[in-house]
């Protein structure tokens, strides 16, 4: 297996090309089940009609547990606005239409959103009152169970040269509440400096999915303390400005 052609590098993982089949491989001290339940989530994905690369394998690769699946060539749609500014609309539309059609799609074996935010809030570095006044929060939204990705940004999104989309990245998907999945990309955007596109993003969404803006603006403080505990440390205090500004009734 060849390693000489690496896609990308994080602290926890590499992921790297071998001819027709990208190679996820983690680090050392990555949690076994953590990478088995994300390799669950994505097989349970792929059981639906949604684009989505597949998994062929997963092994172990010098001593580090990895995941094997189809390579997708072509483009992230990341990539495609930064590369043609004047079709930002254009994409735009497409993200908000690939969303709204993953959060159509029902995955009934998938852990639930709330659960896991419940269990993330408890885990956060507030303070009690505030957790209690998130718990309250959360327990009091409506329960969905659509299929939410988790972590839907443009750079998770792959368009072949045909026009394809695939969408990548099923680590963090749940069920749930479409509106939460909703306010974790517009948190998304303005993590990634893109504050701008984040409001447009949000305005879309809404528009097409006849949702108001202020229900998805409830979530985003329970999805900004739900990521606290993974945050990177520049993030921190934008994170915790999404909370602190909460007027809770």
């Amino acid at each position: 297996m060849k390693k000489d052609n690496l896609v990308s590098s994080r602290t926890d993982k590499k992921i790297y090309r071998d001819g027709d089949t990208l190679v996820k491989e983690f680090a050392a001290n990555y949690s076994k089940a953590n990478v088995l339940n994300e390799a669950l989530n994505h097989a349970r994905v792929e059981e639906t009609d949604l684009n989505v690369p597949k998994i062929r394998s997963i092994e172990v690769v010098d001593g580090n547990w990895a995941i094997m699946l189809d390579f997708i060539q072509g483009k992230t749609l990341q990539q495609l606005m930064d590369e043609n500014p004047e079709k930002e609309d254009e994409y735009l539309n497409l993200f908000v239409d690939l969303q709204r059609t993953v959060l159509s799609k029902k995955v009934p074996m998938l852990n639930k959103l709330k659960d896991k935010m419940q269990a993330k809030i408890s885990a956060a570095k507030l303070d009690a009152t505030t957790r209690y006044e998130l718990h309250t929060r959360l327990d009091s939204m409506p329960k969905h169970v659509n299929l939410c990705h988790g972590d839907f940004n443009p750079t998770n999104v792959i368009i072949t040269s045909d026009g394809t989309p695939y969408i990548i990245d099923w680590a963090h998907a749940t069920q749930g509440n479409s509106s939460a999945d909703v306010a974790r990309s517009y948190l998304l955007f303005y993590l990634n400096g893109k504050k701008e596109l984040g409001d447009k993003y949000l305005k879309l969404y809404c528009k097409k999915s006849d949702t108001a803006i202020q229900y998805v603006q409830r979530w985003i403080p329970i999805v900004a303390a739900s990521r606290l505990t993974a945050s990177k440390p520049e993030e921190e205090a934008f994170l915790r400005s999404w909370i602190d500004v909460v007027d809770y009734e």
